[in-house]
């Protein structure tokens, strides 16, 4: 028997079901509130569900499979040429998805792990506050600047920097001091996210396996099995 092929266009709080038979008709066009989701597939029966890979999407891959559905992660960039012209909405994205699914050498998007998306939440996180370290750095470089005190690039020179406040005006020594602290608590941070990152990467067969590559290491790693999972 042909599995039912099911669109699922996902959204905060309303979702769109776009369902066709073996033979390309459509079989439902259904509008699901995010509590009726996992109820209603919960008495489907076992369907072929496609999903655009986005925000939540594996979240709901995975509840989906545990309900004994086959569901793929489409990229948006192979559903797009299927959303019909001049129909750019929830149902005509759902009806793609359907579109997309049964058409050939279209590739999915691995499911991710529970386990591998907490990694990537550490990965994330850790890339912001370098990105909030690294402007703070800056930002204390260019205000020792306006006073004629400049050295090379790198953190490494901001304690260099930093002894030469005394030659800073008051004020001015004042607002670096509130920069270098909160510097100092994002390098606390960072530390305390990249602990818990290598104590994943001991654990993690894959992880350790990828850091024995030349120049690899177990930031990277983690990384890789993070985004990959199985390549």
């Amino acid at each position: 028997m042909v599995k039912v092929i099911v669109g699922i266009d996902i959204a905060k709080n309303v979702f769109q079901v776009h369902a066709t038979d073996g033979t390309g008709a459509t079989a439902y066009i259904k509008k699901l509130s995010r509590g009726q989701v996992l109820s209603f597939f919960a008495k489907h029966a076992p369907a072929a569900i496609g999903m655009e890979a986005c925000a939540t999407s594996h979240y709901w891959a995975r509840e989906l499979i545990k309900l004994g559905h086959d569901v793929r992660l489409l990229p948006p960039t192979v559903v797009k040429p299927f959303v019909r012209r001049g129909k750019k909405n929830d149902a005509a994205d759902a009806a793609a998805i359907c579109e997309a699914m049964v058409r050939p050498n279209i590739h999915s998007v691995p499911v991710k792990t529970e386990e591998q998306q907490s990694v990537l939440a550490l990965h994330t996180v850790r890339e912001q506050l370098v990105g909030v370290r690294t402007g703070f750095v800056n930002s204390v470089r260019a205000h020792f600047a306006e006073h004629g005190m400049v050295v090379g690039l790198g953190r490494g020179k901001l304690a260099e920097l930093a002894t030469m406040r005394l030659h800073l005006p008051d004020r001015t020594a004042f607002a670096v001091d509130i920069l270098l602290e909160r510097i100092h608590a994002l390098d606390v941070d960072i530390a305390r996210i990249e602990k818990k990152l290598i104590e994943f990467h001991k654990t993690c067969e894959e992880s350790c396996n990828l850091a024995t590559i030349p120049s690899v290491g177990p930031l990277t790693a983690t990384l890789i099995v993070a985004k990959i999972g199985d390549p």
